[in-house]
């Protein structure tokens, strides 16, 4: 199993009321729905706030690199992706349940 963590950080100015984060929320929340691959599927708002906190978080599981692979090229991914981009930094870690 491979657990996919993004964790992202919404840029300067930014603000969880505008309507391009309004939209790119849907469309993480959505993303459990239209990625075959996934088995399980959490996002949401960070509730707690200090210095080091981002401020959402995207959470799948993967059965094998293959299907994180499938995952990463998956059509309605990739749109997702280019909602946060536009509004977001994020960091990526991919574990391996050994």
């Amino acid at each position: 199993m491979i657990t996919h963590i993004v964790l992202f950080k919404l840029k300067e100015g930014v603000r969880r009321a505008d309507p391009a984060v309004v939209e790119a929320e849907k469309y993480a929340r959505s993303v459990g729905d239209n990625v075959p691959e996934l088995a399980d599927w959490r996002v949401g708002w960070n509730t707690v706030d200090r210095p080091v906190s981002y401020d959402f978080a995207a959470i799948g599981v993967l059965p094998d690199p293959a299907a994180l692979e499938r995952y990463q090229k998956n059509a309605y991914h990739q749109e997702s992706v280019q909602k946060w981009r536009a509004i977001s930094d994020w960091v990526v870690a991919d574990l391996e349940d050994i």
